[in-house]
């Protein structure tokens, strides 16, 4: 154990580990603010399929030695968009066609790419101490554009995904908040690509969101207890992982679980509770 935490201490004193923790920490609030939309709109598959997406313009720039930042971004919003004029009505069979293809289209480039195949492979599964200052400024600048959006137009926002029928009969364009919420899914997701890879952006963009609704019915709690979740599984696993250099993806998607369980046994002690407060109650 002295090892483990001599090992930490002096890693996280190094420079490009630092980049990683700010990495980390811009993460869970990006992710922690957007989980538990995601959640209530139950758009999960369309994350992962937007995820592929990210994936394959990120494979694409790394082929032709573009920024795989940007690259990401750029396939993540294209998707959002795709999904969000074609899912609307016949959202799986949308999301089954977009992530197949993108998919399809991250094997091949993957393929031709000439150079090292692990940073190819960093793609799938993550590589967040290897993050530049370029892709930190980027991350920081989306991470403050989404959280300020959704800010912004939170109130229409929360009602076109809690009841998009009443909503629509009350005035709100359901449609326009549906593609505004899908392009600033995308571009979540393209940033949850440089910490997890494609293969597991739901670990973040999800898990978080789900564990919080478990715990609370207020939309503001859910958010605020997704970031709590989302910072520690972003932050603590990054810092788990660095003295046995492990993934990182695995560090993170297993407190993401975790918490995700913990939460869950909270709900149906309460839900456990409460029925045998009710049955006392009737039988009183």
């Amino acid at each position: 154990m002295s090892a483990f935490v001599a090992d930490t201490s002096y890693l996280l004193s190094v420079g490009f580990v630092h980049n990683a923790l700010i990495a980390s920490l811009l993460l869970g609030v990006l992710s922690g603010v957007m989980a538990p939309l995601v959640v209530l709109r139950e758009m999960s598959f369309s994350v992962h399929a937007t995820s592929e997406l990210a994936l394959m313009g990120a494979a694409a720039a790394l082929l032709f030695s573009f920024n795989i930042g940007i690259g990401a971004v750029a396939g993540a919003v294209v998707a959002a968009v795709v999904l969000g004029l074609l899912g609307l009505k016949q959202q799986d069979s949308a999301v089954g066609v977009v992530m197949s293809f993108g998919l399809g289209l991250s094997v091949l480039f993957i393929h031709l790419y000439p150079g090292n195949s692990s940073s190819a492979f960093s793609l799938l599964t993550g590589q967040i101490v290897g993050v530049r200052d370029t892709s930190v400024w980027v991350l920081a600048a989306i991470t403050v554009m989404v959280v300020a959006v959704v800010v912004l137009v939170w109130r229409p926002l929360l009602f076109a995904s809690a009841d998009p029928l009443l909503a629509a009969a009350s005035g709100v364009n359901v449609r326009g908040y549906s593609l505004l919420f899908a392009v600033l899914v995308g571009l979540s997701a393209s940033q949850s690509v440089q910490i997890v890879g494609a293969l597991l952006v739901m670990a973040l963009l999800i898990t978080p969101g789900a564990a919080a609704v478990q715990v609370t019915s207020s939309p503001l709690h859910a958010v605020a207890l997704s970031c709590v979740f989302a910072l520690v599984s972003s932050v603590g696993g990054l810092v788990v992982s660095l003295a046995p250099g492990l993934p990182v993806s695995v560090m993170v998607t297993s407190i993401s679980f975790l918490i995700y369980g913990v939460c869950r046994t909270i709900a149906f002690r309460r839900r456990h509770h409460a029925h045998k407060d009710a049955v006392r109650a009737s039988q009183l």
